[in-house]
């Protein structure tokens, strides 16, 4: 037995939309251990439903459909199901009078097409919406064949998922099982370099270990399958230590770490502060680090220093460097960090200076070139060339350069913590 997700809607089709209820939906599927292999979304058309719905009949016996259970015209989900299995669709006088109402509560006439909404397949059971005028439906038209029906808004679907159909689907016998994941995170390794690291493990059955990519970063989602969260945290811990060992310093963190979380917590557990100077992000990296609650803890700010005068006025570029190396120079990116860190007073000091185009580049310093360097609390001075490549755009180019310059720092940190605890360990 299998779920299968169809989300109907042409908006969702033309991009109007995001599907965030495909996500949410599939994360319960997950809670209540329900296998979970197919997803579809379909546009507003009766026919292409029903070859939907053909498809997944022959493949999965829990279907759970979003969309498309308003009063408009091209709200037709309810009409199509029913069809397909040759059911009439009956009135049920108590949603009709559950939209009534709704409608008296906001000083409002309930409009006839809202009837529509009150039609049910004959044998269905209804599926209610507190918060809304849509209900859905509970339907078995086969022995082994489930229907549940959610509107498209995402609010009204999770209620309703979490007050009705969670209590139903676990009468069928599902929730005795979960499936539990940890998603790994790291940088500075590839895909198939890390894939190839820890190959052996991606034979698992249970866990389960499986790689996949994001913009500059790299994934590894353990799952395990067990009565439980304990239990399955026991089958997952024990290869998330041997994938962390493995990769050494490319692991960051996993679920929700990101890497401005987890160099925040560095630089507090080191006690130390950090201030940034800017160019081609143009305080991209501020952004990122201050989404964190409680940055203001260890971050004290930064300079956007787009234009050179910036750079030499308030960071102390040497004009002379300037001149000879160009803003885009590792010798500016170091004095750009060690600038603000000492502007700001500041332990650390972090620098980005590149070419995010699409213009401005040339053979020498092409699209993609970027240096980011680092100020330490020695002020000692460290910069790093980047080459991002002259095809990307301009905007990945500088979300991959702040968070280059972020993993810099947080590899900086933890060379300094561990350095701090030998040395510890040495004096006792």
């Amino acid at each position: 037995m299998s779920a299968e997700l169809i989300c109907v809607g042409t908006e969702l089709l033309l991009g109007d939309i995001l599907n965030s209820n495909a996500q949410y939906l599939a994360q319960e599927f997950a809670i209540l251990g329900i296998p979970h292999y197919y997803q579809s979304v379909v546009g507003d058309n009766i026919g292409r439903v029903h070859q939907v719905i053909d498809q997944a009949c022959q493949r999965s016996s829990i279907l759970v459909f979003t969309g498309g259970l308003g009063p408009t015209p091209d709200d037709l989900t309810t009409e199509a199901i029913a069809s397909y299995f040759n059911a009439p669709l009956i009135e049920d006088p108590d949603v009709l009078q559950d939209i009534k109402d709704k409608f008296n509560a906001m000083g409002r006439v309930m409009s006839p097409s809202n009837c529509k909404q009150a039609l049910i397949p004959q044998g269905a059971s209804v599926l209610p919406n507190p918060s809304g005028t849509a209900p859905g439906m509970i339907w078995q038209p086969r022995s082994n064949l489930t229907i549940l029906t959610f509107p498209g808004v995402p609010s009204e679907m999770k209620r309703m998922w979490q007050e009705t159909a969670v209590t139903f689907l676990k009468q069928l016998g599902w929730g005795q099982e979960i499936i539990y994941s940890r998603l790994m995170k790291f940088r500075g390794i590839g895909e198939s370099a890390l894939a190839e690291k820890v190959g052996d493990l991606l034979n698992l059955s249970n866990p389960t270990v499986a790689p996949y990519a994001s913009l500059g970063e790299v994934k590894l989602r353990v799952s395990a399958k067990a009565p439980d969260e304990t239990a399955a945290l026991a089958l997952i811990e024990p290869i998330a230590l041997k994938i962390q060992e493995i990769a050494g310093l490319d692991y960051f963190g996993s679920d929700k770490d990101t890497l401005a979380s987890v160099v925040g917590q560095l630089l507090r557990e080191a006690k130390q502060t950090l201030s940034v100077a800017e160019s081609c992000t143009g305080g991209g990296l501020g952004e990122m680090i201050t989404t964190i609650s409680g940055s203001s803890d260890y971050f004290y700010g930064g300079v956007i220093s787009y234009d050179n005068r910036v750079k030499v006025a308030l960071l102390d570029v040497n004009q002379q460097d300037l001149e000879q190396f160009g803003a885009v120079s590792h010798t500016v990116a170091q004095q750009m960090a060690l600038g603000v860190k000492n502007k700001l007073k500041t332990d650390w000091g972090i620098s980005i200076t590149g070419i995010a185009g699409p213009g401005g580049g040339s053979e020498e310093k092409p699209v993609g070139l970027v240096y980011i360097g680092w100020a330490t609390p020695e002020s000692t001075t460290f910069a790093s060339e980047y080459r991002l490549g002259q095809n990307r755009e301009r905007e990945t180019i500088r979300y991959i350069s702040a968070c280059l310059a972020l993993d810099g720092l947080r590899r900086l940190l933890i060379e300094k913590l561990e350095k701090n605890v030998i040395n510890s360990t040495l004096l006792l």
